[in-house]
């Protein structure tokens, strides 16, 4: 594994967005157990109470879905360009609520190299609480990618983040790179909250623009957040319409050097 870093790296050189800072991933380790002081929701969601460990330590917000309103947001979701033109009754499931959890355990980076080491690296908001404002994000998306599914069984969606890895201001604004995305999903009884479904890892991997490429397309209204959500909405969809799941995209080299 040394050996091939080493190989990938050299044959990077000067032009692509590489991994340069020494923090070291955390989405793997245990959780550990905080304060509940530390547990923090983004505005506008309220915080559940800590029903086990992973929530005691995650920035965790839960959504119930109105589907007395389903119509009206099925047929915005087939206006909205790159999220996949679902309508309602194309999925065998009817989503309940949407829980996100964002673990504690995950490590933020603030370096501005060109792929720091972390399991979380977001830019777009202000500096603050990046566990709670990923969590936005992907409830944001996934709220929206299930609110058209309209099946005959009913399920709540729950989602655990294991590496939402945006790009730096020095990445954006030169080389661009990959948003690497990478969650857990399963699907619970709404009642007994049983699993429907056994757990699966989704990477939901993004060709994240740079230089002129993110200066046009942020002139478009084409933000990493916009981008980011919009094909979440589309990943989760395809998750849960398809039954082959969500193909996450081959993006050559750089993905490949995520994953080192």
């Amino acid at each position: 594994m040394k050996t091939m870093r080493m190989i990938l790296l050299a044959g990077l050189g000067l032009s692509v967005a590489a991994c340069t800072a020494v923090d070291v991933p955390t989405r793997n380790a245990p959780y550990e157990q905080l304060p509940t002081t530390s547990i923090t929701a983004p505005a506008g969601y309220d915080l559940l109470q800590p029903e086990s460990r992973v929530q005691s330590t995650a920035a965790v917000g839960q959504v119930v879905i109105p589907h007395a309103d389903i119509d009206t947001v099925a047929r915005a979701a087939t206006q909205e360009p790159g999220v996949g033109g679902l309508v309602a009754g194309q999925a065998p499931v009817t989503i309940n609520s949407v829980t996100v959890l964002v673990p504690r355990s995950l490590k933020v980076s603030e370096r501005n190299s060109y792929l720091p080491r972390g399991d979380i690296v977001w830019r777009e908001d202000p500096i603050g609480d990046r566990h709670a404002q990923v969590q936005k994000i992907v409830q944001d998306a996934m709220v929206r990618g299930v609110s058209p599914l309209s099946g005959p069984v009913k399920a709540d969606l729950e989602i655990v983040v294991k590496r939402f890895h945006a790009l730096t201001e020095k990445a954006r604004y030169t080389t661009g790179g990959v948003h690497a995305i990478t969650f857990d999903m399963v699907l619970k009884d709404p009642v007994t909250g049983e699993q429907l479904t056994p757990p699966r890892e989704v990477r939901a991997d993004l060709e994240a623009f740079g230089g002129q490429q993110a200066i046009n397309a942020e002139a478009r209204g084409q933000t990493q957040k916009v981008r980011i959500t919009d094909h979440l909405t589309w990943v989760i969809q395809q998750e849960l319409t398809n039954p082959e799941g969500y193909e996450n995209a081959s993006l050559g080299i750089i993905q490949v050097m995520n994953r080192l």
